[in-house]
């Protein structure tokens, strides 16, 4: 694969958003440049909010970092899905009929897991919670799981739809109905990060 050297930060933004994550060496090596150039680039870049460090574990020693964009990063190269999201969230929020905002949301939730099914496996609910939550880590979603009692409770650190969930709440009722597909069983959403915990926890059974 060609990839010509990027001479701007819009070039360098879409040569990670095209063959990304990398990292230092990787971006060096495609930029044509020392590993030094590079960091002073993602370090600046990095403090404007545009790309974000992420540490792979690959047995022991040091971690490999690799760099990804943010959300407003991936705004600047022209991906626009978090617009539309919003766009679409809010004209079904405007609907005045009750009925048919929450089937919308079941709708949404059964779509979700669909999607995902086949890529959540076990056959218990804490099996499944430790599935779902490897599927949600692939996602760069942070998540536990304790099964330590007859309740698993699988944890979100990170939500992964922060600027819906902040417009409205009912994002989090869409995502506990997908889990409670996924999980095979009844799933509760006990705590929120919006209503000011750390973390949102979602209890099966």
């Amino acid at each position: 694969m060609s990839i010509e050297s990027p001479t701007s930060d819009s070039d360098f933004l879409d040569l990670i958003r095209a063959i990304g994550p990398l990292s230092v060496a990787e971006l060096a090596a495609a930029m044509e440049v020392t590993p030094t150039a590079v960091r002073q680039r993602l370090t600046r870049m990095m403090s404007q909010g545009v790309l974000q460090r992420e540490a792979q574990r690959k047995g022991r020693g040091r971690p490999l970092h690799r760099y990804t964009l943010t959300d407003k990063g991936l705004r600047l190269t022209g991906s626009n899905f978090t617009d539309l999201a919003m766009t679409l969230w809010t004209e079904i929020r405007s609907v005045d009929n009750p009925e048919f905002r929450r089937e919308m949301l079941r709708r949404i939730a059964h779509a979700m897991a669909s999607k995902y099914a086949n890529q959540v496996e076990g056959n218990t609910s804490a099996e499944r919670l430790r599935s779902l939550a490897d599927l949600l880590a692939k996602r760069r979603i942070s998540v536990t799981v304790d099964d330590s009692n007859s309740h698993p409770v699988l944890s979100t650190h990170s939500c992964p739809y922060p600027n819906l969930a902040d417009a409205d709440h009912s994002v989090c009722s869409m995502e506990r109905m997908m889990f409670t597909e996924l999980v095979g069983e009844e799933v509760q959403l006990t705590k929120c990060r919006l209503d000011g915990d750390p973390q949102c926890r979602f209890q099966a059974g």
